[in-house]
Order: structure tokens, then sequence, then C-alpha cells
């Protein structure tokens, strides 16, 4: 059967302030009513239900994260001890599937994107699932046709046609680096390149069979947790070996190294919304390219993200232009729309500086 696996333990830092250790981005409604988490498992159903779905995220998120989903069984909410990148993260995803299911076909989606309309999405999830069920250990990646010169994605190379002759997917050629912004152009001018949106669907036991070969000390510490599993040892078992893991993404572990790689072409509308520039997107923007999400009354204002989650509270602005101005109750961002790094700089000087407290 096909499952859900959705990795929801990120930080959200380049969302600070309204993202925090313990509600960070995928907790917060940024792109709709509801939160990006409850929108990525809503997107689901009812392709995949409640009981066969599963979140990974952190001690200080589980608690947000089980309130969040009532409708999903506490025990499919697994706790990372720590952030060990998303093959370990995917591996222990994978021990727990196939312990309930042992033929389990994963999908595997991070919790912070935005992606429509949701029929699209379910459709390609299927078609996906047929080339796993035709070949059991094809790892199947989507690909997004880039609309710009991206340096912020890393590329899906495409070869030829899938041999099973599945509707829009290929051969993976290559995966490629985030790149600089002259190689970005010429991947849109040479087509064939695609955006690696982290979305994957393929057997578990697949997934654990790569890790076996191609990351065989984590996949020996997952057989440890697996042995586990449904004991009273589990707990503690799961503290001491999985920080031990080595710490790398699935696609530098397995995907690129494996064999058997098909890229699907994504026919929905996809954003990671990686910064606070995506609510111009998600938002849209008024007659002078403003996107507005609070109460605001500006003078020579253009190009402005502005936004409040305290009600009530009015933003006045007078002669300024492409700046992010983000207010909470207790916390208040004003920066330049074009650095996104600088905040996660910002974060990283408030917490040297002893100001936990914000973060």
């Amino acid at each position: 059967m096909l499952h859900a696996v959705v990795m929801a333990g990120g930080s959200g830092t380049r969302f600070w302030p309204q993202s925090r250790k313990t509600l960070p981005k995928q907790l917060l409604p940024l792109a709709g009513e509801a939160t990006m988490l409850q929108q990525t498992v809503r997107r689901n159903v009812p392709l995949i239900p409640a009981d066969r779905t599963w979140i990974v995220t952190n001690a200080v998120q589980a608690q947000a994260t089980a309130e969040q989903l009532p409708d999903v069984p506490p025990e499919n909410i697994l706790v990372e001890p720590c952030g060990r990148n998303t093959a370990p993260c995917i591996g222990l995803a994978a021990i727990h599937l196939l312990r309930q299911d042992p033929q389990a076909v994963m999908l595997v989606v991070p919790a912070d994107h935005v992606i429509q309309p949701t029929e699209v999405f379910q459709n390609a999830v299927e078609r996906a699932v047929a080339v796993v069920e035709k070949s059991p250990q094809t790892f199947v990646l989507f690909g997004v046709p880039p609309t710009f010169p991206s340096t912020g994605f890393g590329y899906i190379e495409r070869g030829e046609a899938w041999p099973d002759g599945a509707e829009g997917a290929y051969c993976v050629s290559s995966f490629r680096e985030k790149p600089d912004r002259e190689t970005a152009e010429q991947f849109l001018e040479a087509g064939g390149f695609y955006w690696n949106c982290g979305i994957f669907v393929w057997s578990a036991q697949a997934v654990l069979e790569a890790l076996q070969q191609l990351q065989p000390e984590i996949h020996s510490r997952l057989m440890t947790l697996r042995e586990s599993l449904g004991t009273a040892e589990a707990e503690a078992t799961l503290e001491r070996e999985f920080p031990l893991m080595t710490a790398i993404s699935i696609d530098h572990g397995v995907l690129e190294q494996a064999q058997d790689v098909a890229v699907l072409e994504a026919p929905f509308e996809w954003d990671d919304v990686g910064s606070w520039q995506a609510l111009h997107r998600l938002l849209g923007t008024d007659a002078e390219k403003n996107t507005i999400d609070s109460a605001h009354c500006g003078v020579e204002t253009t190009g402005c993200i502005v936004r409040s989650t305290a009600p009530g509270h009015l933003i006045g602005t007078i002669g300024v232009q492409d700046l992010v101005i983000v207010h909470t109750p207790d916390a208040t961002l004003v920066a330049r729309k074009d650095d996104e790094n600088a905040i996660k700089q910002l974060v990283s000087l408030l917490e040297e500086q002893g100001y936990e407290q914000f973060l």
C-alpha cells in the first residue's frame, strides 16, 4: 500500500521572527488558513488516509505537530533525537512502515511546500506508484520544469524516456548542485533540466536495500533500531543509535549512486516557500508591487512585504522600497528583500549574543 512520509523537522530560520524553534514555518499558516503541515497532509487525502501518514519531526516540535494533526495516529509521529539529514530520516520511516506493511510504497514529501492543484498532484503520484509497481527497485523523483534560472535549487538532468513508457517519465542522466547564475541560465537554454523538488516515490524495502549497499553504517544502525521496535528498549536504542548515523542527504547518499532512478516531470504548480519573498508569489501584489498581510498604511512604499501576526496592529511605512517588514508580539524584522541569507546570519547572531528567548 501507499504511505506518506512527511519530513517535518526543519527550523525555517529564513522566516524569523515568525518562525521559531518550537513553531517553525511548516507549523505556520503562511499560505492560507491551514498551516503548511496541515495542507501537506490534506493534499494526500483520500489517496493516503491518516493511518498511513507518517510524520518525522524532532522533540521540540513533536507536541505542536501532534496537536495540528489529530487524525494521525500518535505512533505514526516519529521523533528524531537530533537532525541527521534526509537519508537517516527516510531510513527511520522505512523500518516503521515495513513493520506495519511489508509491501509499503513511500511517498516522501517535505512539510513546507505549496503544491496545487491537489487533483493534479494526486494523479502524478499515482503515475509514479505505477512505475514502482512495475519495477520495485526503481526510485522515482519529481522534477519541476524551471521557470527562471534559480541558483537556490539543485537540478536533475533528464536522459532518455523511461523504458516502460510511463508518460512524462525519463531516466535520470545526472544530478547538478545548486549552480551559479550563468550555469542556471545555461540549463534553461539547453532544456531537459528540472528543479529537484525533493518529492520521491519508492518501495520502503528498496530504499533500505540501497542504504545497505551504499550507506552500510546507516543501514546497520537502522537494523539495530528495527530489532528494538515494539520493545521496552526502543526509545533508548533510538537515542543511542540515531545520533551516531552519518548525516547525509538521500540525494548524495543514495540517489546519485543508484542505478534505477527515474524522474517524472511534475505537472503541478510547486513552490518551496524558501523565504519571505515567496509571499509575493503566494499572496500576490498590489499596484505598488507590495504584498500586504496586515493592517498597513504606506506613503511612497513599493516592492515591500509587510506582515504582522498581532491582531489590530497597524504598520506604517514612508519612503521605503524592496523591504521585508515582519512584526510579531515580541520581535520585528526590517530587512532588504534581496538578501535572504542575511536573515540566517541574524538568527546566528541572536544566539551568539544571548537572545535565545527570541529564537
